[in-house]
């Protein structure tokens, strides 16, 4: 704290609207203004673009979102000023709590309206023997007597995610994109890349005992299993026309978050060519059966037909790369869309042929719990 009472400068607690803020275990970037704008659909365009900017304009580097359709626009922004430290944790924030009275909400789809989506998914998976996975979200919608404050959001966002990726995106529209991501995509430090795939998940316990139980059942569960090697499958075949040397565990681990427990796999590798970006590598592998389901054009059909709302930028890639190709992207989701006095939050799970539509809202609501309480709501 300084001497008035506020919080001690840092890139958290100096974060301002209008800021890109980016908040990992190891790294953290914070950018601001706009140089320029790469708006682009186009994956190897998209990166030379980008690359070919940041090396002629000698820019520390470019930052920004992609959305969840790849054949919608990415939003690359290079800032005019760039800040990059080390991890913020541990984070503690000192600054005053937002406190808002209680929001309306408004659920699209409704409750039982995603249980019927979630049991449409399993009859469609059970008729479809290509149809491996599909992942359906839902939205809350928040509306407040007052504006959302992003920098106090993000420092209890921060402050109770230690393992995650804080981060606030400006969007095209206005808005900003905020969240605490539990999932790296990808990584690239040199010639290696560093992926952390997460797939199959479980709520926490309200005790340690059942908090233990449900570690043990999300391990042993044949569903989940299946989940989590769907998304490491296609991860690995969609990183190898990159990458030599590439290393796989033959078994997931456990990782957590304040509210789930997740399946996780650490894959590393090491790229063929210097010249790719970071960016293109992200760009490739984007959308994975993690936020997407598998075979990608299947789930997105079913995805188009069973979700009620464009998804837009959630559950597609925040993050930032430089003109040598180093960078981070991680996966946008336990993430809402702020726009003035209004949120709107979103949250998924991954449907497979065995899943239960209870047990899948009952997993969107935990997921959801990110947001919630970090808002005190």
């Amino acid at each position: 704290m300084d001497a008035d009472g506020e919080p001690a400068p840092g890139p958290v607690a100096d974060y301002r609207p209008g800021d890109f803020l980016l908040a990992g275990p190891h790294t953290t970037v914070t950018a601001t203004g706009t140089a320029a704008v790469v708006a682009e659909s186009d994956p190897d365009e998209l990166a030379a673009r980008v690359t070919k900017y940041l090396v002629d304009t000698r820019a520390p580097l470019a930052v920004g979102a992609l959305p969840f359709d790849p054949a919608a626009a990415a939003h690359i922004v290079v800032p005019t000023s760039v800040h990059r430290t080390g991890s913020v944790h541990p984070f503690q924030w000192d600054g005053p709590r937002w406190t808002p009275r209680p929001p309306s909400v408004t659920a699209l789809p409704s409750p039982d309206g995603y249980r019927r989506a979630v049991a449409a998914a399993v009859s469609a998976l059970r008729a479809d023997d290509e149809l491996r996975k599909v992942v359906l979200a839902r939205t809350l919608h928040l509306a407040f007597d007052e504006s959302v404050r992003i920098d106090r959001l993000l420092g209890r966002l921060a402050e109770t995610n230690p393992l995650g990726y804080t981060y606030a995106v400006p969007l095209p529209d206005g808005s900003t994109l905020v969240g605490a991501s539990p999932e790296l995509l990808l990584s690239r430090r040199g010639p290696q890349v560093t992926l952390n795939p997460l797939a199959g998940s479980l709520p926490r316990g309200a005790d340690e005992a059942t908090d233990r139980a449900n570690a043990a059942a999300l391990l042993a569960s044949r569903k989940d299993q299946g989940e989590h090697r769907v998304v490491v499958e296609a991860v690995v075949e969609g990183l190898r026309p990159f990458c030599r040397a590439l290393s796989v565990p033959a078994e997931p681990s456990l990782v957590s978050t304040a509210t789930m427990w997740h399946l996780s796999t650490v894959i590393t590798g090491t790229v063929n060519d210097p010249d790719v970006s970071s960016l293109r590598l992200a760009a490739a592998l984007h959308p994975t059966p993690a936020v997407c389901g598998t075979p990608t054009a299947a789930a997105r059909a079913a995805i188009g037909e069973l979700e009620p709302f464009e998804r837009g930028f959630y559950s597609g890639l925040v993050g930032w790369c430089t003109a040598e190709g180093d960078g981070e992207w991680v996966v946008a989701i336990r993430s809402a869309e702020v726009s003035g006095n209004g949120m709107r939050l979103f949250s998924g799970a991954g449907i497979m042929p065995d899943s239960d539509p209870a047990a899948e809202l009952a997993e969107t609501d935990a997921k959801f719990g990110t947001l919630l309480r970090a808002l005190g709501v």
